[in-house]
């Protein structure tokens, strides 16, 4: 029986605009955005705990005024597949595999799955601000195998984040880090994926 895949998106599935777009809108790097954020309206808005007008509003640590329709609208013009995600994803989806988007993201994944459409492959069943849980809290993991209704050996998750995938070994769910589409193409042939 085929292990059901749970994919992290952001890094592994679509480029992260945090990290050059976002900066850039405001001409900064990204060490002086990281420096006049507001501290925690981000995780916040990606538990699912601020609406997308409030997450706004404070984005700035002094709640500075910006083109705050500018901005989403250039978050939402950055999201673009990964070089060969998209292929593998078909390929597996061809397949049989059962997969699910498990996602540290705010309700902005509806502006990914508008752009990219990645519903094409996965269901988009565990993201944070639908279940309030992020990774790499213990809960987050607990809570997706309790809706699966599966041991963690039929799972594999696949994030770019160490500490992510070691949370998940942790509930013996099989993870991979993500570090570009040919590794993990080879991973997963041989854990007897593709």
């Amino acid at each position: 029986m085929r292990p059901i895949l749970l994919w992290d998106v952001m890094g592994t599935l679509v480029r992260d605009p945090f990290f050059e777009e976002m900066p850039d809108f405001f001409g900064l790097s990204f060490d002086e955005l990281l420096a006049v954020k507001h501290p925690s309206a981000w995780v916040e808005f990606e538990r699912g705990e601020r609406s997308e007008k409030d997450f706004l509003t404070s984005f700035f640590a002094d709640c500075r005024e910006f083109d705050r329709e500018g901005f989403v609208r250039l978050v939402r013009a950055s999201y673009e597949w990964l070089p060969g995600l998209e292929d593998l994803l078909g390929e597996l989806h061809r397949e049989g595999c059962r997969m699910h988007a498990f996602s540290n993201y705010p309700v902005w994944y509806r502006l990914i799955e508008e752009r990219l459409r990645l519903s094409r492959f996965l269901d988009w069943t565990f993201v944070s601000c639908l279940t309030g849980l992020r990774k790499p809290d213990s809960a987050a993991y607990a809570q997706a195998l309790d809706a699966l209704g599966v041991a963690g050996e039929r799972c594999v998750f696949i994030d770019d984040r160490i500490d992510n995938c070691e949370a998940a070994r942790d509930h013996r769910i099989h993870s991979l880090v993500f570090e570009g589409v040919e590794p993990l193409r080879a991973s997963l042939r041989e854990i007897g994926v593709l």
